[in-house]
């Protein structure tokens, strides 16, 4: 299964209609089947200062359609589909069969898809039971898979499953997990609010004690189950009619009615879901659902797809236009959509090492360890480990960045050089670029050994009244906690910078220690 967008898309101006992003020639737009030509009112949408949608008024009168003749005409873009084109009944029968037997003989073998047939009794009563465990624990299967495969490759998503399932094979196991192990076992894939939200719903699923929900209504009351992964669970587990709609499903859907409209428009997305829900396979909801998703996936991709292979390619509108029109491309479909601008933003991390040693000659680092801060229970990386960091507003000097930090560490946790330790090493030991979503993030990182004046415990117990969770960790548990990828870029760095100190220090130590040797130069 391809990872899913979330249908539920606002803030975009409604549009009424579909239309080329190129126009198509005089010859191909004959193939095309007759335009409504029913005025259509639209909506436009703008947001207020909170971010709720509200119409506008402006311009209601520009939304209504051209007549068809002047549709024909338009010398920029011409109208070749309404919006209310569905399917007919021969084209939904011939998909529904050439994609089911193609998914039957091409389907990729994923742990998430793999059945257990439950075994016949001779009892009714224990076979249904046995269903029912069955149908939950597919359940449960489907809503870890898909939720990982949110924004995630299915080739990095295989090896988290395998090991999510292997530490928690059912919904009750899952439950009693605590949101630390959950953010261990998640931590490389990113987007962690995604764990967070797996691990509310186990808890309340179990809490419940209703079983998991088997239809759509119910499974979106459910926290972090929107409307694609609800329609996943129920078609694929408890073969509920209804439909899924991600971007595999926009893509393959765009083209077969050549829909060039901007897929994440509100008014669009939702004659999308209108759309897959006609074609859905009522004896076979689940797996036409997955053969749909499989063919954007595999075949129907965004750059390279491979019609001569498609098994709707005879009732893919986008290719017989390309055909006529060698200006028209299959990949026109769906437009483009604008990716927003990642706005700038600069983190100064601090890798605070605390040693027992005074001075950095000794060779032995086991009574080292690093200083870990939980990342609050709301926002970005919610609840996950981190060295200290301090946000810098705009990019700074290390002057500045140092000043910042010594202000964290003195307020947070009396670190003050002058009082409470002694500083072995500070050093500037390089910066790396963290890609999110909207936010790239230019981390500049630094390691600190310090050695403690007085007692660890009676630091760090007089701390600011800040809401603040920490610990200690060594270096052997730090390289097995898990941790998000930017963390462990942190790591890395500190890591490579240590190993050649060491080595540098070890040469001056031998050197000294030979040049005092007897008979030496």
């Amino acid at each position: 299964m391809s990872g899913n967008t979330n249908p539920k898309v606002s803030g975009w101006r409604g549009v009424g209609r579909f239309e080329f992003s190129k126009a198509p020639s005089s010859r191909s737009s004959r193939l095309i089947q007759k335009v409504s030509t029913k005025p259509h009112l639209t909506t436009a949408t703008t947001m207020d200062e909170e971010g709720i949608e509200k119409p506008s008024k402006r311009k209601r009168n520009a939304a209504i359609a051209k007549p068809k003749e002047q549709r024909q005409h338009s010398s920029k873009k011409q109208v070749v589909a309404d919006i209310e084109d569905l399917f007919s009944d021969k084209e939904t029968q011939k998909i529904r069969a050439s994609l089911l037997d193609w998914y039957d003989h091409n389907q990729r073998d994923l742990p998430w898809r793999r059945i257990t047939q439950t075994k016949e009794t001779p009892f009714k009563e224990e076979e249904e039971e046995e269903e029912e465990e069955e149908e939950e624990r597919r359940a449960y299967g489907v809503w870890v898979s898909e939720v990982m495969l949110q924004q995630t490759r299915v080739q990095t998503v295989i090896d988290y499953y395998n090991r999510w399932m292997l530490k928690w094979p059912t919904l009750h196991h899952l439950a009693q997990a605590s949101l630390e192990e959950v953010n261990e076992m998640w931590a490389g894939l990113g987007y962690y609010r995604r764990a967070r939200f797996l691990l509310e719903g186990a808890k309340m699923i179990v809490a419940g004690g209703d079983g998991f929900p088997k239809i759509v209504s119910s499974l979106r009351k459910v926290p972090g189950i929107g409307d694609y992964t609800a329609g996943a669970i129920a078609s694929i587990a408890f073969k509920e009619v209804v439909p899924v709609v991600d971007g595999n499903v926009i893509r393959v859907l765009a083209r077969l009615k050549a829909i060039s409209a901007n897929p994440k428009d509100k008014v669009t997305v939702k004659k999308f879901w209108k759309l897959a829900a006609q074609l859905v396979d009522p004896h076979r909801p689940g797996d036409f659902n997955q053969s749909l998703m499989e063919l954007g996936a595999t075949l129907c991709t965004p750059v390279n797809p491979s019609c001569s292979s498609c098994p709707v390619s005879g009732q893919c509108r986008a290719l017989t236009i390309s055909k006529l029109d060698k200006l028209v491309l299959i990949t026109d479909y769906p437009a483009k959509s604008i990716k927003l601008k990642q706005r700038h933003e600069f983190s100064a991390v601090c890798a605070v090492e605390i040693t027992g040693r005074q001075d950095l000659i000794e060779g032995d680092q086991s009574s080292s360890v690093f200083l870990l801060v939980k990342r609050p229970d709301e926002g970005l990386l919610a609840g996950l480990w981190e060295f200290p960091s301090v946000m810098l507003g705009k990019e700074a000097d290390l002057t500045r960045r140092r000043k910042e930090m010594n202000h964290f560490l003195k307020k947070s946790f009396r670190l003050d050089p002058q009082k409470t330790c002694s500083v072995l090493l500070r050093e500037d030991i390089g910066e790396f670029i963290h890609i999110f979503t909207h936010i790239r993030l230019k981390v500049y990182v630094e390691l600190l050994i310090v050695h403690l004046k007085g007692d660890m415990s009676d630091l760090f117990s007089k701390q600011s009244g800040e809401n603040m969770t920490w610990k200690c960790v060594d270096r052997e548990a730090l390289s097995s906690l898990g941790l998000t990828s930017g963390v462990r870029k942190a790591c890395t760095m500190v890591q490579k910078f240590k190993q050649k100190s060491v080595s540098t220090v070890s040469a001056a130590a031998r050197k000294r220690t030979n040049s005092k040797k007897p008979g030496s130069s």
